[in-house]
């Protein structure tokens, strides 16, 4: 296989097509032809999208500037995920983006605060500056504070998901890309099995020589017509299913997600300028969908403005992202439920790949195997973290309440406490290379992160202190100073904190001066 591309034809619109679409078109500029197929009927969600740090960088390869982008999709800032009573009831702490404190030397900072023998005056997260800024609910753009290089603030957004779209769309448009309204009617296939062409339900033909599949959780060209396998991760992930719908907006709008964990399941709520997204995230096997719907109408913070809308899901990944001639990307090429807000950055690694695994425009089988094999490793370390948050829960009560609904698969054999989710999470035997990552920092206090892995060491290191898992060690090298320096150079750090931190406009006035 040795094929020159020429037309690429993408399946699906919505926040994955427009974002292959217009990375595509930038990068290929007029030496390629994009036509994007989409439906006005297929209807979005519509409830606000969260992200994470990349898709500024994503947003800036395009050209799009900062003021433009908050503007047009009514974004706010969002500096972490508050993970509220995922540990034991009542708890809270935050997977905030950026940088903990100051490494020194070979030494990582969480060292150094583990040798200071901390409780719970001395939180970690005093060492956070991002977290300073959200809690107090304070934004601007600030790379670097201090003389000493300390770390600034690393931000991403929420924002409306179908104006994102709409503004790629008019991105894409004015750089060539080909808008087509209709339905797939059939697929044609050549004599090999690749995709030739997709007849509409207009009659209408399009070839191409590489196929996108952006068609989401229904994934027309991947499993409806080329039969590739899927992998489930349900035995890790064991939420199936989800409700959401918008409200009315909220004061003041806080810059980061708020993930609130329930007896079944977990609630999200994402603020954006005009309204707040919400959702709550369960598994069928311990609460009914009625049940998790009044739930979440019961737990919103303002008047509905839709229809709540199901989503039913099975975590995992196409075993194949890419296989023949077609590539799925976007819920079609996988799901890891919503937990820390990838999926759009699963979509921006795909599109990314693919240009750096496709310089020449032309496809080969090493190619073809290197995108999958990558592809294969990123959803795994992704897995991971999602599912430490799960296994890490400290809840020791389990819900009686008969209205839930429970409906467990083997009555007779399993023990009553089964009827738990959080107790099945923590029990579960889950996958080698998170039981490794989890074992080295419980017996040594250290993280081994893989050079290109997404989250970072602060990002393990946040989730595993919040839900209570405390090293027995530290690295030696924090005690080479005495403990008399150790406070001070503590002491200094927060105290840079808030000086920078009375510094900073309110996040509210941020939103303002860039509407």
């Amino acid at each position: 296989m040795n094929n020159k591309i020429n037309h690429i034809v993408i399946l699906g619109g919505g926040s994955s097509g427009w974002m292959t679409a217009a990375l595509l078109c930038r990068l290929y500029k007029q030496s390629l032809k994009i036509t994007l197929i989409e439906s006005a009927e297929i209807g979005t969600i519509g409830v606000g999208e969260a992200t994470i740090p990349p898709l500024k960088v994503f947003n800036d390869v395009l050209g799009i500037n900062e003021q433009e982008f908050i503007a047009k999709t009514k974004a706010t800032i969002k500096l972490g995920i508050q993970f509220e009573n995922w540990g034991q009831q009542g708890d809270a702490y935050m997977h905030a983006f950026g940088e903990l404190g100051k490494n020194i030397g070979y030494c990582p900072f969480h060292h150094y605060w583990l040798a200071s023998k901390p409780n719970q005056s001395a939180s970690l997260w005093q060492y956070s500056f991002n977290y300073q800024a959200a809690i107090n609910n304070k934004f601007a753009p600030l790379n670097r504070i201090h003389n000493d290089q300390l770390a600034g603030i690393a931000h991403a957004y929420h924002f409306d998901a179908g104006l994102y779209a709409k503004l790629l769309n008019e991105y894409s448009a004015d750089k060539g890309v080909i808008r087509v309204e209709g339905k797939v009617n059939h697929v044609e296939l050549t004599q090999d099995g690749a995709i030739d062409s997709l007849v509409l339900d207009s009659g209408q033909t399009i070839a191409g020589d590489l196929f996108i599949d952006c068609s989401g959780f229904n994934a027309l060209l991947m499993d409806k017509t080329l039969k590739v396998g899927y992998e489930s991760y349900q035995q890790w992930l064991v939420c199936d299913s989800a409700w959401a719908v918008p409200c009315e907006k909220v004061d003041p709008i806080v810059p980061y997600t708020r993930s609130i964990a329930h007896d079944f399941g977990w609630q999200w709520r994402i603020p954006l300028q005009h309204r707040t997204g919400n959702g709550i995230v369960f598994s069928s096997q311990y609460v009914s969908d009625e049940v998790a719907k009044q739930t979440l109408l019961q737990n919103l913070d303002a008047k509905p403005l839709a229809e709540l809308k199901l989503l039913k899901f099975v975590p995992g990944r196409r075993k194949q992202q890419w296989y023949k001639n077609c590539i799925a990307i976007g819920l079609a090429s996988g799901f890891l439920e919503p937990l820390e807000s990838t999926s759009l950055h699963l979509v921006q690694t795909a599109i990314i790949r693919l240009t750096k695994l496709m310089p020449n425009l032309s496809i080969c089988e090493s190619l073809v195997d290197e995108y999958n094999r990558q592809s294969q490793i990123e959803f795994e370390q992704i897995r991971d973290f999602i599912i430490l948050h799960y296994y890490l829960n400290q809840k020791s009560h389990l819900n009686n309440n008969a209205d839930l609904n429970v409906h467990r698969k083997n009555t007779d054999t399993e023990p009553p406490e089964v009827a738990s989710l959080w107790h099945y999470c923590q029990h579960m035997d889950i996958p080698p290379s998170l039981k490794q990552k989890i074992a080295l920092f419980k017996q040594t206090g250290n993280l081994h992160r893989f050079q290109e892995e997404l989250f970072t060491e602060e990002a393990w290191l946040q989730v595993m202190i919040g839900q209570g898992l405390m090293p027995e060690d530290y690295n030696p090298l924090a005690d080479t100073i005495s403990g008399t320096d150790r406070d001070e150079f503590l002491s200094n750090l927060k105290a840079i904190y808030q000086h920078y931190l009375t510094q900073l406009p309110e996040h509210g006035a941020f939103l303002r001066a860039n509407q």
